[in-house]
């Protein structure tokens, strides 16, 4: 069976470069897979976390949003920020998770509001991405 060739590419690095048997993500239209042979699709990203199905393992990481390319077994996805969920601090994601909340609750500022979920779901991406799963 064929493999897909995924990268996940921030501005400043390649986050994740490798071969696959397929990957989920978060579209804007809601969760994805992706298998080997898949039909050309273009979409974009929500914030959330893409699985990787490994030969050992799956891996999981964050992806805050982006655009994601799949075309002859070869996957980019383009984001502002990713990060291996094995690289996440685990501590520092449940402390932002609480501030989040707390500017939710406390905000009467509509746009600070929709700063501090966006926030929100950025924590809850790496929570769940460092406890591997989605």
């Amino acid at each position: 069976m064929a493999n897909i060739k995924l990268k996940i590419i921030t501005q400043q690095k390649i986050v994740y470069e490798g071969e696959t048997k397929g990957f989920y993500t978060e579209a804007q239209d809601g969760r994805i897979g992706i298998l080997p042979n898949h039909l050309p699709i273009t979409s974009v990203l929500e914030i959330g976390v893409t699985k990787i199905l490994t030969e050992k393992e799956p891996v999981y990481v964050t992806t805050m949003g982006g655009i994601m390319h799949f075309k002859n077994n070869e996957a980019v996805i383009l984001t502002d920020l990713a990060e291996l969920g094995d690289d996440i601090d685990e501590v520092r994601a449940k402390e932002e998770y609480e501030r989040a909340k707390a500017r939710i609750e406390a905000e009467k500022d509509k746009l600070a509001v929709i700063k501090a979920q966006i926030s929100l779901k950025k924590a809850i991406a790496r929570i769940s991405a460092k406890r591997n799963y989605m």
